[in-house]
């Protein structure tokens, strides 16, 4: 199988007319006509990662996160962007990012979220229609059974591996209905308000930005890496089923650059 058959399966579960304006998904680095031997599937593609493909002789990385996101005036090595283009290249590696396509898909990370919290009746939540396609930044769900606030969060430190989580005050009710944005999604807190949700969970919001929700609706900001770091598990069971034969590895290298001391 080509490599060129794999990036289709993944871009047919989450079409590059899905993503935003702003973004470059798509394909990365390298040639698709080449058969694959594998693919390591990843958030963000990091010289590790780059080496890690190269020791398990996998030719394909396909990563959440662009590698190339702002233009490069030049491919010297003077950075690790310009250093992982170099090595890719000279191992023949292909690298394909799926980005704001798999955050708006169906299916894609915020419904991975969903899943991994246990949500039910999930669906997208100021949904849009791209290119004739319903897709949507956020999904919201209900929980199997309401929760005290405090429980709620702890559930998210253990379901999601992070040491803290950034919080306003607690509410004073219970949680049941949850909206999703992974990643940066401060823009959708509005529109989970207006959904009558308790709760709304995201990777990271600005200070500001707080304020004035007090006993409206439980912020719960976890991490950037940590509310797309099941996105790999996308990645695999998309290939799983349309390209069987593929070896897919999910990469163990934690690329998230914000360290907790």
């Amino acid at each position: 199988m080509k490599i060129k058959e794999v990036v289709a399966a993944l871009e047919r579960f989450a079409p590059l007319p899905l993503q935003e304006d702003w973004d470059n998904a798509g394909l990365q680095v390298g040639l698709t006509e080449t058969e694959v031997s594998g693919a390591l599937l990843c958030l963000d593609v990091t010289e590790a990662v780059v080496d890690e493909a190269i020791s398990n002789g996998l030719n394909l990385i396909v990563s959440h996160h662009p590698l190339l996101f702002r233009k490069l005036r030049s491919i010297t090595g003077a950075d690790e962007v310009q250093r992982c283009v170099i090595k890719a290249l000279k191992n023949d590696i292909t690298i394909l990012s799926m980005h704001t396509n798999m955050d708006n898909a169906p299916g894609g990370v915020n419904y991975k979220i969903a899943e991994k919290m246990g949500l039910n009746d999930v669906r997208f939540f100021a949904a849009k229609e791209q290119n004739g396609i319903e897709c949507g930044s956020g999904t919201i769900g209900t929980l199997p059974a309401p929760m005290d606030s405090s429980d709620f969060i702890s559930m998210l430190k253990e379901r999601f591996q992070v040491e803290s989580v950034q919080t306003n005050e607690l509410l004073n009710r219970k949680i049941e209905r949850v909206a999703i944005c992974g990643g940066s999604g401060a823009f959708l807190l509005g529109d989970a308000i207006s959904e009558k949700a308790d709760a709304f969970l995201t990777g990271e919001m600005h200070y500001h930005e707080f304020f004035d929700h007090e006993q409206q609706i439980q912020i719960c900001v976890i991490g950037h890496y940590q509310s797309e770091q099941y996105t790999a598990e996308v990645f695999r069971d998309i290939i799983a089923k349309a390209c069987p034969q593929v070896r897919t590895q999910i990469t163990t290298i934690n690329t998230n650059p914000i360290k907790y001391l």
